[in-house]
């Protein structure tokens, strides 16, 4: 009697795996929890000028108009600190803030944001960024293409997370 209450457990304990998989599957259970915080978007390459460059490195986009107010300077400041909690990986990141209008940024901001590429983009290129352009920072690979974007108010500390794992995965770039 011991000898097949002993099999029925271990068969009970290897089929078990198999039928919590199969009613999580029929019931449609998700975990609640997704892996990444910025928003995984349709990956397609931008080939306007700024990036063509930029090839080879991860790109943090910033897109606003010239005239800089405390959201766009906000936007700024995560990107420039993002890149310098890279530590030895930093030299992977580039930042870029494309200007939306017409108009120069203050050298004031410039110098504030010294290592920021500056760029203007045009319509068609503005038109590539999916949603309110403005309202986002942006993840281009280093292929050139635009992946993932970070929600309007940003929790700094979760994009780094993003970001250190796309740099740690990453063969290239």
């Amino acid at each position: 009697m011991k000898s097949r209450a002993k099999l029925a457990a271990i068969a009970l304990v290897c089929a078990a795996p198999v039928v919590l998989g199969t009613l999580a599957y029929v019931f449609h259970w998700a975990p609640g929890t997704k892996g990444n915080y910025g928003e995984l978007i349709e990956p397609h390459t931008l080939s306007a000028a700024p990036f063509d460059g930029l090839r080879g490195k991860w790109v943090l986009v910033a897109i606003d108009a010239p005239a800089c107010d405390a959201g766009c300077e906000r936007k700024l400041y995560f990107m420039r600190q993002l890149r310098k909690a890279m530590g030895s990986n930093q030299d992977r990141v580039e930042r870029l803030w494309l200007l939306s209008g017409e108009g120069q940024p203050s050298a004031a901001l410039l110098s504030a944001f010294a290592g920021t590429q500056v760029a203007r983009a045009d319509a068609a290129l503005l038109a590539s960024f999916p949603g309110t352009p403005s309202a986002h920072i942006y993840v281009v690979d280093p292929l050139g293409n635009l992946m993932l974007r970070f929600p309007s108010d940003p929790d700094p500390s979760a994009m780094l997370k993003d970001l250190g794992r796309l740099l740690r995965y990453s063969r290239f770039g």
